[in-house]
């Protein structure tokens, strides 16, 4: 993959679910050489994706608790069988 290549770097922004709005903002930035701010870009949109991904695992943490729960009820009643 050729990172000079605007297509390449166009379908990896795409594949990191960036919006139209922050590759526009990238290739402007990127015109005018703008490596640090590029990078910048970049780390803030990382970031996104990583609150979305803890938000999302705090939400499994949840479901994984209740279903240990229940499997609890359930194995408590078996022996009370």
């Amino acid at each position: 993959m050729d990172l000079k290549n605007d297509k390449d770097i166009l379908q990896i922004l795409k594949d990191a679910d960036c919006s139209d709005e922050l590759i526009a903002k990238f290739f402007k930035i990127r015109e005018f050489g703008l490596n640090i701010q590029l990078i910048q870009l970049l780390y803030k949109h990382k970031s996104q994706l990583l609150d979305s991904l803890h938000a999302s695992q705090k939400k499994i943490d949840c479901l994984d608790y209740l279903i240990f729960q229940i499997n609890q009820a359930v194995n408590t009643n078996k022996g009370a069988d």
